[in-house]
């Protein structure tokens, strides 16, 4: 019974036999996920939700970026639709997709309820992401290709297994945890692009806590969800697609978070277009490139990522988010790619729409597709005066190790994103409190998030 074996090994996760170089890169995920949630929390889609659940707004757990509590639950939906709303959250390529986003909203909130050290909770994160990881490592790409979202499926494993890790769960119980997840995994890439992206990672982390909530009550679930005929590998993979032995092979040993590492964003975009953007920034940079030299712009990428990158026409912020050619032009007339570059306003911009018909994108004609190493872009620039320019990028900066983003540059981030809502010396003192999780308790931090700007208001249903 593969999800006992797993829910023993998972269980087993304890703070104090954490490598340094997993707590480390542990908290600086965490940091990073409160930062983007922190900004995500003034986005449409997190409103939308307010105002649906606003009645029942009561509880210990806090929605991140305003002055209101709620119900575990509702934090956990609200927070991790903020977490997700910018796509600007960390990536693993193990998963093939975003695992915090999922997993520190759900934790945060039963934290919260909980009264949980710091070090409790660096602990069941690393436990979260282990498993919801290893899945990924079981799964992908056949999985990702087929159109489930892994961030939202397979993060309800990982926010299931970090929640039930928190609360301590008998292995018997844990094990019920992952299998009421199976039940609740869900989303389809088919809505990317829009409000509903960010929705599936707040569902994920609502269904992974109140799995954890459920099964801790006693409630059952079949041991084989995952491995029987018609238990999660063969339905929403199908027979032959998947390698159950890969799920306790190295179960954390390395972790994760050690190797390949967490992958931390340095565009507030979708990750599949960031090579290409860094390639063209590169040859700007070495050959001293201004956009109104630049005639065309050819890239390519890999068919997995071009598949849903290749939007030659938004129509809105958040179709712009998964355009390359959008980015690629971004990058080009101001050499940078920012939050505010994806309103619907922003992608409206004559500017910008005129320079986006310099550029093409087409699948690398030499891509393998069983490969993990599809994160790479060849980018060539013709300039007005008829020289041609070249870059291979293989991997982005903040992919992983060996492609980290420069120095300081994600606690730089971190204030960009969380003096949205706070003042200076606030988002200090919670970047402190946050680069020494394992000192503070989560109440106390929680506490920090409160001397906002301004409280934007929401508007009620009807």
């Amino acid at each position: 019974m593969l999800l006992a074996r797993l829910g023993e090994k998972a269980r087993e996760i304890r703070f104090e036999d954490l490598p340094e170089e997993a707590v480390a890169t542990a908290r600086q995920a965490i940091l990073d996920t409160i930062g983007v949630s922190l900004a995500g929390s003034r986005e449409d889609c997190v409103r939308i939700l307010r105002t649906a659940v606003a009645p029942q707004m009561q509880g210990p757990s806090s929605l991140l970026g305003h002055n209101a509590s709620t119900s575990p639950l509702d934090a956990a939906l609200i927070n991790g639709t903020a977490a997700h709303a910018l796509d600007f959250d960390d990536c693993s390529n193990t998963m093939g997709g975003h695992p915090s986003a999922p997993v520190v909203p759900a934790l945060w909130a039963l934290a919260e309820r909980e009264d949980a050290s710091g070090r409790a909770f660096l602990a069941a994160y690393a436990a979260g992401v282990e498993v919801e990881t290893k899945l990924g490592r079981t799964l992908n790409f056949h999985h990702y290709e087929k159109g489930w979202h892994p961030t939202s499926t397979l993060g309800t494993f990982g926010a299931a297994a970090a929640c039930a890790h928190l609360l301590d769960l008998p292995t018997d119980r844990f094990a019920n945890a992952l299998a009421l997840a199976a039940s609740m995994a869900s989303g389809i890439k088919a809505n990317f692009g829009t409000m509903t992206k960010p929705f599936h990672v707040g569902h994920s982390a609502r269904n992974g806590l109140l799995a954890a909530l459920l099964a801790a009550d006693g409630m059952t679930a079949n041991p084989e969800a995952l491995e029987s005929a018609q238990g999660f590998f063969n339905v929403y993979n199908g027979e032959g697609t998947f390698a159950p032995d890969r799920l306790l092979e190295a179960f954390a040993a390395p972790f994760d978070l050690i190797d390949p590492g967490i992958a931390f964003k340095r565009h507030p975009c979708c990750a599949s277009t960031h090579p290409a953007a860094d390639a063209l920034l590169r040859i700007m940079t070495e050959h001293g490139l201004s956009a109104d030299r630049i005639a065309s712009i050819r890239s390519w990428t890999h068919p997995r990522r071009l598949r849903h990158t290749n939007r030659p026409d938004p129509k809105s912020g958040l179709d712009a988010k998964f355009s390359v050619q959008y980015v690629l032009a971004r990058a080009a007339l101001e050499g940078v790619v920012r939050l505010d570059h994806f309103s619907d306003a922003a992608v409206r911009e004559p500017a910008v729409r005129s320079f986006m018909t310099r550029i093409q994108a087409a699948p690398h004609p030499e891509a393998v597709m069983e490969t993990t190493e599809h994160f790479f872009a060849d980018v060539q620039v013709v300039t007005t005066d008829g020289q041609t320019f070249s870059a291979y990028v293989d991997r982005p900066l903040g992919r992983d190790r060996d492609h980290p983003l420069p120095a300081g540059a994600l606690e730089a981030k971190f204030r960009d994103c969380a003096g949205i809502v706070f003042e200076p010396a606030a988002v200090a003192e919670l970047e402190a409190g946050l680069l020494s999780l394992e000192t503070c308790r989560i109440r106390d931090l929680s506490r920090m998030m409160r001397p906002l700007r301004r409280e934007p208001s929401v508007r009620r249903a009807g």
